[in-house]
């Protein structure tokens, strides 16, 4: 593993630049702040250091602070595993120091890395350089002085839509905007930095204290005014992570009462949010969704993915046509098999519809809609299959249509070509029960909602689920009822929702009644009247099944680690990020809660209900249900 270090070379010019080392991505380790503190001030005591320039190793300045501290500090609950440099190193020792600095900059200059430039004199950047401060993203604020000294560098509002949308600029709008003073070639990039820094010593260029500028901020009331708006919109967008609302009670300290005192107050509210649920959970997403890379005996063998150019899919309904649109959009090569003219042409005109409203919304660029629609292809028959990387069925959810795609496909796909089906309920050893290619079948689901898809995919659905898990199936005639009324969802404009075209769709009352109904045939209240549940009640007998199901594929071994599960829920049902997934969620509730809870509805409404083993075993020995099993469990592939 390369060393990490920071180093430091003085030129015949009388440059010392510092170096940031620590690839990939030049992360801000705890002996990384140790060493800029060691070798600045080295530099700030020897006689042929004029000026200092910093810069990163590699290609990139720095991609921020170490995020396994974070871990490290949420595991012990250690607070001093924090290193307190906003003062120390970037006030005292950097932007107050008495040799003038200029940051060089390039390829990633995110979060502590952007703070650090910003703690500089001048910043020089490299073109296409990223710039951001994406703290809150992991339930935290910029804690080196970002809070207080990017809105004196490019004004309030921009300063406060980069930190509560954690969205990076370019460098090339970072100029626009004051925030880069330069922008350079990257074989340029230290020689003009060089001569900036040593301009700004022999005072040809301004000395600027980046905490000490009020220029950009605006009046008193005209700020107030920005901040207040801010703090509605992220009441709206953010309801339940208090990092927005923090970060913005910081800025505002710091407008009121000077950057310096804005700084302190940075550093308190940083340690504070350290520690909070809402930190926690984001920041087992971040290193969960990192570790579903990490495939034993495929991973770490050193397997390679082989690049998917172009992909068959079979079927052009609202679930094919919108894979077939995620994968043009990420420039694969895409034929759209449908099984008459009609269907063909209705599943190609889907895919344009979705790319245009991208462009509507302004979310695609039109060139790039023109290139994605151009490499979409629609066909009739297998004829065309014959050099897909991949086959993705998405039809109606009937296993003797399903079998019979796949052993046609089997027979006209070239060897290596892997077979997926978008199932959301059959087993798939029985989709790929009657071909010989049963090592290379694939579950490739993507999900739905009931009022989006149609109510006859719930129904099929349904169906399945309780041919294959009858005992863990809730039956209800719901379904059956928004059928029987002349209800389709989105395809026929009623359902939960009314679809008007070009309207938000809107809660439809005359569900209720409907709603009644299914309640008085499911039969299952005690003494046939409604029971009174509080909102935390109603979460619960919502999602703790959720969590009962995720123990049985924890103890069936369908998944390598329970952080597997967690990363399905916040992306496949979007369950809160914030939350840390389904299991991380359940373990903060506690098993035992959960056990009792289920146990005691099991015996009030019915097996729906029922704790699966898993779980009464760990509630009954004190185990989390995220720590891994003592023995191995056998793997299955016959679980949703």
């Amino acid at each position: 593993m390369a060393e990490v270090k920071v180093t430091m070379e003085v030129g015949t010019d009388g440059v010392a630049v510092i170096t940031i080392s620590n690839p990939p991505v030049n992360a801000l380790a705890i002996q990384i702040f140790a060493g800029l503190k060691e070798k600045w001030n080295e530099a700030a005591k020897r006689n042929d250091v004029k000026a200092i320039v910093l810069t990163g190793h590699g290609g990139r300045f720095s991609g921020g602070f170490d995020i396994n501290v974070f871990q490290k500090v949420h595991t012990t609950g250690d607070i001093s595993l924090l290193p307190g440099v906003s003062v120390d190193l970037v006030v005292n020792t950097m932007e107050d120091g008495k040799k003038p600095a200029v940051a060089a900059v390039e390829g990633l200059c995110l979060g502590g890395g952007l703070e650090l430039a910003l703690g500089c004199h001048a910043r020089i950047a490299a073109p296409r350089t990223q710039l951001g401060l994406p703290e809150l993203s992991l339930g935290v604020l910029p804690g080196s002085g970002g809070t207080q000294r990017l809105p004196r560098l490019i004004g309030l509002s921009k300063a406060i839509e980069m930190m509560m949308t954690s969205k990076p600029i370019m460098s090339e709008e970072g100029k626009k905007l004051g925030l880069i003073d330069a922008i350079v070639p990257s074989t340029e990039l230290l020689k003009v930095a060089r001569q900036w820094a040593l301009d700004i010593a022999e005072r040809r260029k301004p000395w600027m204290r980046s905490l000490h500028r009020t220029d950009k901020i605006g009046s008193l009331s005209e700020a107030r005014e920005v901040l207040k708006s801010a703090r509605q919109q992220v009441k709206q967008t953010a309801r339940n992570m208090p990092q927005h609302l923090a970060c913005l009670d910081v800025i505002e300290e710091g407008i009121v009462h000077g950057g310096y005192n804005g700084v302190l107050k940075e550093a308190q509210v940083f340690e504070d949010l350290v520690l909070s649920d809402t930190s926690r959970g984001l920041v087992h997403v971040f290193f969960a969704q990192r570790a579903t890379s990490k495939v034993p005996n495929v991973s770490d063998i050193g397997l390679k993915p082989r690049p998917m150019k172009k992909v068959a899919i079979i079927g052009g309904g609202l679930m094919g046509s919108g894979i077939a649109t995620a994968l043009v959009l990420s420039n694969i090569f895409v034929i759209l098999k449908e099984i008459n003219p009609e269907y063909l042409q209705r599943g190609i005109k889907a895919v344009e519809a979705n790319i245009r409203g991208l462009v509507a919304r302004k979310k695609l660029q039109q060139d790039k809609a023109n290139k994605a629609l151009s490499i979409v292809k629609g066909v009739l028959d297998y004829s065309e299959f014959k050099d897909v990387d991949m086959v993705i069925e998405a039809v109606i959810e009937n296993v003797p249509l399903k079998q019979q795609i796949f052993s046609d496909i089997e027979k006209v796909c070239p060897p290596h070509c892997i077979l997926a089906t978008n199932t959301s309920t059959i087993d798939l050893n029985l989709i790929g029960e009657k071909t010989r290619s049963q090592d290379r079948v694939i579950g490739a689901h993507f999900f739905r909602l009931q009022d989006l898809a149609g109510y006859g995919v719930a129904v099929a659905t349904g169906k399945e689920f309780a041919s294959a898990f009858p005992d863990r199936t809730f039956k209800s005639p719901m379904l059956d009822l928004l059928i029987k009324s002349g209800r389709n969802g989105k395809n026929n404009g009623k359902g939960y929702y009314i679809y008007k075209k070009g309207e938000k769709p809107k809660p439809d009352p005359s569900v209720l009644p409907i709603i009644e109904e299914s309640r008085r045939l499911t039969n299952i209240m005690p003494g046939g009247k409604p029971i009174s549940v509080t909102d935390q009640e109603i979460v619960e007998m919502i999602l703790f099944p959720v969590v009962n199901e995720a123990c049985r594929v924890l103890e069936d071994g369908v998944v390598v680690r329970a952080s597997d599960l967690d990363v399905a829920s916040v992306l496949g049902m979007s369950f809160p990020s914030y939350r840390g997934g389904i299991v991380f969620w359940a373990d903060t509730v506690g098993a035992d809660h959960i056990y009792k809870s289920l146990k005691k509805w099991s015996e009030l409404y019915g097996n729906f209900f029922k704790p699966s083993r898993f779980l009464e075993e760990r509630a009954a020995n004190g185990v989390p249900l995220s720590a891994p099993p003592s023995t191995p469990s056998s793997s299955s592939r016959s679980r949703m």
